[in-house]
């Protein structure tokens, strides 16, 4: 059994893991689709991926959350990332590699990767 203590310091470690931050500002949010389909197609490794590369990287600016169902069962696992301001990108069919490079390239330097997102011409095959 753990005691309070040890609950409220693993509570305060995953907040900051996952940034269920409670602040005003304005972020970039990347949503990891976490219901049964999302985990079976293989979701928690991505939100691990999207969660440690945040916070390695100093990505303060970044809020990593997860939902439930997000309702494209057929591409999951699925990311989403608004940016304040613009459309959000829809990743589809993600895994670890894909969300280490979306982590580099789009949340970084603000380029979608587009053969990854749901319009992409090879994802609907």
């Amino acid at each position: 059994m753990k005691t309070l203590e040890e609950l409220q310091a693993i509570r305060d470690k995953m907040q900051t893991q996952v940034g269920l931050r409670q602040d005003g500002e304005a972020k970039t949010r990347v949503v990891v689709g976490m219901a049964t389909c999302g985990i079976a197609a293989g979701a928690r490794p991505v939100l691990n991926t999207f969660a440690d590369l945040v916070q390695k990287k100093g990505l303060t600016n970044v809020l990593v959350t997860q939902t439930g169902c997000i309702g494209l069962c057929q591409y999951e696992p699925i990311v989403e990332i608004t940016v304040p301001g613009q459309e959000k990108v829809t990743y589809v069919k993600m895994d670890a590699d894909k969300a280490s490079e979306v982590v580099e390239q789009h949340l970084k330097r603000g380029v979608i990767i587009g053969k990854y997102t749901i319009n992409a011409e090879d994802v609907a095959k």
